[in-house]
């Protein structure tokens, strides 16, 4: 059985997009995996945070994560920050990281050019204890969004550059981008990830929306002029992120679709996706509202990091011992 590793950051809630993207397979993966889902909170705090609302956003991922369908009894389901095993290992891999390859992050490049005041150190470090984060479970697969292909890439160079100069302690993963709905594009500008950053809330569905705000969202999403209902990626690139959401929602085919909105215009177009979206959401939301305040929801999270605690810290202490960090204590009656 391989191990897969998966974090996300609990900075607002998810999107439709993160759900088609990643929590959907993830529940399809759990069943034949050993699975640690993670909220990263420790990645949150890149930028600056309103406490209260960190929380809040921590206690809600872990909802959404349980309502999408993850099972707390096939998965384990963890907070980064409860487990310290991920910071200790983190400090230890910037020391074999060079500036050089973590200036060039694509994300990185990009967000601190959005800066306007100075940038925290954070930004430029994260991805290794992004790294950290995988490394320490000895994960074989990361199912990543092709944004993140190269802070995998990253992951998999560090590990091999501390096996090579140390031990052979860390696994290699691999990535695993789903072939369909790895990359569900902005309502408003489909050039662009659907992200729950966007300043546009019209370009984003979040997964929690009520069923009259996602009507509104799909019926205000960009298309174009000659209202044919096809797949084309090249020229009609919001209809054609429209048909990959209604596809996946409904698990009806791209092909299929065109073949049902032929002749119809956008308008009854747009209306059967908002009501795929709305009948793929409405259970998670429902799930979603009897987790969110209970004491089930801490049990479960409770249990998850009281688990992961161990597998994490066999790692690192044999990656400690192979860098010759704290003491090689004798063991009793041993001269």
């Amino acid at each position: 059985m391989k191990t897969i590793f998966s974090g996300i950051q609990p900075s607002g809630t998810l999107t439709l997009g993160n759900y088609l993207g990643a929590l959907k397979h993830f529940t399809e993966l759990q069943d034949d995996h050993n699975c640690f889902f993670c909220i990263v909170d420790e990645h949150a705090i890149t930028v600056p945070q309103d406490r209260l609302k960190l929380r809040n956003n921590i206690r809600s991922l872990a909802a959404l994560y349980l309502a999408s369908g993850i099972d707390p009894e096939k998965s384990t389901l963890f907070i980064q920050s409860e487990v310290p095993a991920h910071t200790q290992l983190g400090w230890m891999l910037q020391s074999i990281s060079y500036m050089g390859e973590l200036e060039r992050m694509t994300q990185f490049k990009d967000k601190s050019a959005e800066k306007e005041t100075a940038i925290s150190s954070s930004l430029l470090t994260y991805p290794v204890l992004m790294a950290a984060d995988i490394l320490l479970y000895q994960a074989d697969i990361v199912p990543v969004g092709e944004d993140q292909k190269q802070h995998l890439e990253l992951t998999r160079n560090l590990a091999e550059r501390f096996n090579n100069k140390y031990n052979d302690i860390f696994t290699i993963p691999e990535a695993s981008i789903p072939k369909v709905g790895a990359r569900i594009m902005s309502l408003q500008n489909p050039l662009k990830k659907m992200s729950k950053s966007d300043e546009n809330e019209k370009a984003f569905i979040s997964m929690l929306d009520d069923p009259k705000k996602i009507e509104k969202k799909i019926k205000s999403a960009v298309t174009d002029s000659d209202g044919v209902v096809k797949y084309d990626k090249e020229n009609k690139l919001g209809v054609s992120n429209l048909l990959v959401i209604h596809s996946i929602c409904s698990g009806e085919s791209i092909e299929e679709l065109e073949v049902r909105y032929a002749g119809k215009g956008y308008g009854e177009f747009k209306q059967g996706v908002a009501k795929a979206v709305i009948d793929i959401l409405k259970p998670i939301q429902d799930k979603y509202n009897a987790l969110i305040h209970s004491d089930e929801l801490d049990d479960i999270l409770d249990r998850g990091a009281e688990k992961a605690a161990p597998i994490a810290n066999r790692t690192l202490v044999k990656a400690k011992k192979a860098m010759g960090l704290g003491r090689v204590k004798k063991k009793k009656g041993q001269e």
